[in-house]
């Protein structure tokens, strides 16, 4: 098999306008540890520029320096989002570079890491003090992964990360993993949570089915996800086919 599984979303490590002052960054493909498997996966982060001209980091990318420039450019970096239990691995390198940036992270995340993490401040049910003024939160809890996510309400655009997943199969390199992928379910047009997360919120669905209901009350009109093909239209729809599971 050749090192990279996927066809990329390029150009990598550049800013693309989602909206005023919401930018994604496409990333380089990481592989990451899941029942003694090296799984590939192309990676995604989100910037949002608040009102006093800083900058929130949604699920920070490696800080490649060309990257860290063009970002700059916009603002000071002020928050370091770890939005859940899986997506923090280059928040720490990125506080070593922006030490004055605050670090906020999901309940649990600092004893789940597997590097040291500076959790500064943990991510709850209701937006921070600093972002609360354009965003609104929610905290999805699970046996396997718990989520923060985030609904940037001038620009309707609903910020998550590994709850909706929507991979592209003519994307995708190898038939192994477009047979995992068709497996797991999260394959588009018909983007969805993966069935191990699914069955990892069974005992929470209650609770997930009210997060849902919030995120759509939102009336998003993009969803910006971490892997695959993000909706940069008709969002609540795609909210309501998606977690059309615990709905």
């Amino acid at each position: 098999m050749c090192r990279d599984a996927y066809v990329p979303y390029e150009p990598l490590n550049v800013l693309k306008p989602v909206a005023p002052d919401v930018w994604i960054v496409d990333g380089p493909e990481i592989r990451l540890s899941y029942m003694g498997l090296k799984l590939p996966f192309p990676t995604r982060m989100t910037v949002v520029r608040l009102p006093d001209g800083g900058l929130w980091i949604h699920s920070p990318i490696e800080p490649d320096g060309a990257l860290v420039e063009r970002i700059l450019a916009l603002g000071p970096i002020r928050f370091l989002i770890a939005p859940n239990t899986l997506h923090y691995w280059w928040v720490p390198d990125w506080k070593a570079r922006f030490p004055e940036a605050e670090v906020h992270g999901v309940p649990g995340l600092d004893r789940k890491a597997k590097r040291p993490l500076p959790v500064d401040r943990v991510l709850g049910d209701a937006p921070a003090a600093a972002w609360a003024d354009v965003m609104d939160q929610v905290l999805v809890h699970g046996d396997g992964l718990t989520e923060a996510d985030f609904f940037h309400r001038p620009s309707q655009t609903l910020i998550l990360t590994d709850l909706i997943e929507n991979f592209e199969m003519g994307r995708v390199r190898q038939w192994f993993y477009r047979w995992l992928l068709r497996l797991a379910g999260p394959v588009d047009p018909d983007g969805k949570t993966p069935v191990d997360l699914q069955l990892s919120f069974l005992r929470q669905r209650r609770a997930v089915k009210a997060a849902v209901r919030r995120m759509i009350a939102w009336s998003p009109e993009r969803v910006i996800i971490a892997h695959g093909r993000w909706y940069d239209g008709n969002g609540t729809a795609e909210l309501q086919r998606a977690f059309r599971w615990v709905l």
